[in-house]
């Protein structure tokens, strides 16, 4: 860049588009490259333009897509969350924190939100995505808070989403990280409408001059059938359970070969991340707001950066790529009480707050 060229707004990141045209703000995450994974400046440059469009009277709606063919978005970058985590650095909390604040806002945006979930969407992708007003998905969502898989908790917003979901399907989601399609994620709640991949850009031409429910009815579908429905009656007899020991148990005995594989795979998981998660989950079913369960998250997320596992985590599945991690403590019968509520303790830099404000 020339000396003398001028600088980018604080408040501008190149890796989100913004634009309006007719009656609607786009937003476009543009790292398609990443599936379009998150950065500290890009969720501030989310930020800014959700608050300079809460009050144009020229915004009637907001959408949210995301470039390139393989999703809305991935999650955060948690290469660099591995990297700040390994050196002791602040940068993942303090990005942790405008995250959340973000998810607060879509949250309670004035206007609709529509987010198009097509494609991958995991992690923070579902926090941008998910707590919005109008979620859209299609055949080619897959919808996933993978965490446990690489050490961590269920965040931005998620153990709130999944705590309400029906029965105990949504602490399958948690413990597991298994990936949905549409139709699961209309069943849990984490979606809205099902609309063809194809007819996304004629949707969103359609925002851009009709109210949204309008717009909706032209292209709105039935989606192919899901699994989560059929495999509710297992879920919930064997995820009532007081402990993840116990689930573990009622999963292996329960005679259904599905219930037995997700054994397998919750055996695969970090034990702490386990049990943490199970405790997060059921604390945040007893919170009344978003903005409680965001700050309970932020704890447990803070929990684990000072921990072995999110670094080991990422280490196996993004840096290293061995897929086989080293969890410390390596079974959950390891894992002690005091390891589980250190997760719940209060964060060592300070609390999130935003159930306070």
């Amino acid at each position: 860049m020339p000396a003398d060229a001028p600088a980018a707004p604080a408040d501008r990141d190149p890796h989100v588009l913004r634009r309006t045209e007719g009656r609607a703000g786009l937003l476009t995450l543009d790292r398609p490259r990443a599936i379009n994974a998150l950065t500290h400046p890009m969720v501030r440059a989310l930020d800014a333009a959700l608050a300079d469009w809460a009050d144009d009277p020229a915004v009637a709606t907001v959408v949210l897509r995301g470039a390139g063919e393989r999703g809305l978005c991935a999650g955060g970058d948690i290469r660099a969350i591995h990297d700040d985590a390994r050196a002791g650095g602040t940068a993942t909390a303090a990005f942790w924190r405008d995250e959340y604040r973000l998810n607060a806002r879509i949250a309670r945006y004035p206007k609709p939100y529509v987010a198009l979930m097509d494609g991958i969407v995991m992690g923070g992708g579902v926090g941008v995505s998910a707590h919005g007003s109008v979620r859209v998905v299609t055949e080619r969502s897959r919808i996933a808070m993978p965490e446990t898989g690489i050490g961590f908790v269920p965040d931005v917003g998620g153990t709130w989403l999944l705590g309400r979901a029906p029965g105990e399907l949504g602490t399958h989601l948690a413990l597991t990280g298994a990936q949905i399609g549409a139709a699961d994620a209309l069943l849990t709640g984490l979606a809205d409408h099902h609309v063809p991949a194809a007819a996304l850009d004629a949707l969103t031409a359609d925002l851009t001059r009709l109210p949204v429910e309008e717009a909706l009815a032209r292209h709105t579908t039935a989606p192919a059938p899901g699994v989560l429905a059929e495999r509710r009656a297992w879920i919930d007899a064997c995820y009532a359970a007081p402990t993840v020991e116990e689930i573990v148990d009622r999963l292996l005995d329960s005679g259904v070969p599905a219930a037995k594989e997700t054994a397998d795979t919750l055996l695969t998981r970090s034990p702490t991340a386990l049990k943490a998660t199970l405790a997060v989950l059921r604390a945040v079913r007893a919170v009344d707001s978003l903005e409680a369960a965001l700050d309970l998250e932020y704890r447990a997320s803070c929990a684990a950066l000072t921990g072995h596992d999110l670094v080991e985590g990422i280490r196996a599945q993004v840096v290293d790529k061995d897929r086989n991690p080293r969890w410390s403590p390596a079974t959950l019968a390891e894992v002690t009480d005091a390891d589980v509520a250190r997760h719940l303790a209060p964060a060592p830099g300070g609390d999130l707050g935003l159930a306070g404000a």
